[in-house]
């Protein structure tokens, strides 16, 4: 009988041989996904991974030629570099899952910042902090143990160099034929794969795309502004005596009033509150603007809009508030307005709103005199937003007329819970609000299912539009006008992959001069665009504006030198 000592050994050493073989295989399956996963959580399928990498063909080629000394020196720095692809994908999944797009190397670093911000707002700090903690421990293990893993590989090849050297060559044939003809098991995802080389040259290509604009976007900047110089009294003389009010309503993209399931309720809104703003006096018109962002970065959107320039990134947006472009506010302060931005979610000082644009008056959450609920993200409900805008803009008798840009936040994501609309008589200090919260959906409920997502999407857009309109129903200002528009599409999980840009944006006015000036615009009737509707990119917007209400109207002033999709 083998003795105790013998049955331990024995059991040690089918331990050891059985760790050996599970450590080879993280080891391969680690490889593997740094090699062939997608990029997209869409396309994360069984059916992805059952590709040939030939990027893997040639690691194990490598580890079967390269001398056992230099052998280190070639799987470490390999096993790194798979690692920083690794990252790039999994980064890649989470920018394309909201903003329908892959991650940029250079200019993409600054919206951690205030991506942490809207998801400490929805969901609480503590989800935060596990989330930053666990960015960091998965940095820290695909640096540390992708090239671990490829080293271990490698020196396995190398060991069974005749058997690795028969296996790469059935595999390189196979990859070959697959290659010519095209052989797919999943949709976008060849058998035959390049993807680990087509993402870094990717990255590559778009490390030099950004630092080229970085160095070209100047020029632009530079370029010869014909509003910056024009005379004060030629401005905007089309709205004098007006109150003119930008609303952009957060996330209101394409999708909220086409083609969805939520997209019929909106447009009953829509078309009911156009027939509510007729009785009462107002028209309006309507189109479609493509915005240079998507699924969140409002303030790209806003620097569009104003700036007549495509800002479809940070390393942009940071050149143009250095520079001496004239924004929509700033031209309307030339030409006399007061001009005011409403920025309802911010609780820091906002520099560049009296450096860049040029307002006379910022509001946030800490000047507006709100004592009520949050909801999730939203400091406070869109209608409180308006309420206290009228109290302390509007309704001062004998105003300057105002100019003001209003950032609506209800319908900004989580989208649960949402507050209810009151009467503008009660809203007072916003403590009318208490309760609302705990009686609505919870972000942790709503966001189990895409499905409740969509639906919760639509109700916030119903839930900002109504109270937009009711605002302007009640307080019935004549010389109010409004340009209403939305800054982006909602997330990827709303509009689904590969959706437009396009968001709609309405002119409300009560004086049929103002709505005369921008008829050769080809614009529909009412709140609601269209298919059919006209689209234009966002940063044609400024120019075609100031030229319409300018002291002789331009009708058709030129396309900026904004470079929009470049």
């Amino acid at each position: 009988m083998p003795s105790e000592a013998t049955t331990v050994g024995d059991w040690r050493r089918r331990m050891r041989v059985a760790a050996a073989w599970a450590t080879t295989v993280l080891a391969f399956l680690l490889v593997w996904f740094a090699l062939v996963s997608p990029n997209e959580l869409s396309r994360l399928t069984p059916g992805g991974f059952l590709r040939i990498p030939v990027e893997g063909l040639v690691i194990v080629a490598i580890a079967i030629v390269a001398p056992p000394r230099a052998r280190p020196f070639v799987a470490i720095p390999i096993g790194v570099v798979l690692a920083m692809l690794a990252a790039v994908k999994i980064l890649d999944m989470g920018f394309f899952a909201v903003l329908d797009r892959p991650f940029n190397p250079v200019t993409d670093w600054g919206y951690f910042g205030p991506a942490a911000g809207v998801l400490r707002d929805s969901v609480g700090r503590v989800w935060v902090d596990v989330a930053e903690i666990g960015a960091v421990l998965l940095a820290i293990a695909l640096l540390v143990f992708l090239p671990l893993s490829v080293l271990r590989l490698t020196r396995l090849a190398a060991r069974h160099r005749a058997g690795s050297a028969r296996a790469i060559t059935a595999l390189s044939v196979v990859w070959i034929l697959c290659a010519a003809f095209g052989f797919q098991v999943a949709s976008r995802a060849p058998i035959a794969s390049t993807s680990a080389a087509g993402l870094a040259y990717d990255q590559v290509r778009s490390v030099r795309t950004a630092i080229r604009d970085q160095h070209k976007f100047p020029s632009t900047l530079a370029a010869p502004d014909r509003f910056r110089y024009a005379p004060a009294k030629d401005l905007l003389t089309g709205l004098r005596g007006k109150d003119v009010v930008i609303v952009f309503v957060e996330s209101y993209g394409r999708v909220a009033v086409q083609g969805s399931a939520f997209s019929p309720q909106v447009d009953d809104i829509l078309n009911a509150g156009a027939r509510k703003l007729r009785a009462a006096g107002f028209s309006s018109r309507s189109a479609f603007l493509t915005s240079p962002t998507f699924g969140g970065l409002s303030w790209l959107a806003h620097a569009t809009l104003q700036s007549g320039l495509w800002i479809d990134n940070q390393q942009r947006y940071s050149q143009l508030v250095a520079s001496d472009r004239v924004p929509l506010s700033f031209a309307f302060k030339r030409a006399g307005w007061r001009t005011v931005a409403d920025v309802p979610s911010d609780e820091s000082d906002w520099n560049w709103g009296s450096s860049f644009y040029r307002y006379d008056k910022v509001y946030d959450r800490r000047n507006v005199g709100y004592a009520g609920p949050t909801f999730s993200y939203a400091a406070m409900p869109d209608q409180y937003i308006l309420s206290a805008f009228q109290r302390m803009e509007l309704a001062k008798p004998n105003h300057v007329p105002v100019m003001a840009e209003i950032d609506l936040v209800s319908s900004h994501t989580p989208w649960a819970p949402l507050p209810q609309m009151v009467d503008w008589n009660k809203i007072g200090d916003g403590s009318v609000f208490d309760g609302m919260p705990a009686a609505g959906q919870s972000p942790h409920v709503v966001w189990r299912d895409p499905q409740h997502v969509k639906a919760a999407y639509g109700q916030s857009i119903e839930y900002s539009l109504s109270a937009l309109i009711s605002f302007v129903q009640t307080f019935h200002d004549n010389n109010l006008v409004l340009v209403v528009l939305g800054d982006h599409q909602p997330a990827t999980i709303v509009t689904g992959s590969g959706a437009s840009h396009d968001v709609p944006i309405t002119i409300i006015s009560h004086d049929q001069n103002v709505m005369d000036r921008i008829s050769s615009w080809g614009w529909q009737d009412g709140m609601l665009p269209s298919p059919q509707a006209p689209v234009w990119p966002m940063d044609t917007f400024r120019d075609r504006f100031l030229g319409a209400y300018a002291a002789q109207p331009v009708t058709s002033p030129p396309v900026s030198p904004a470079l929009h999709g470049q």
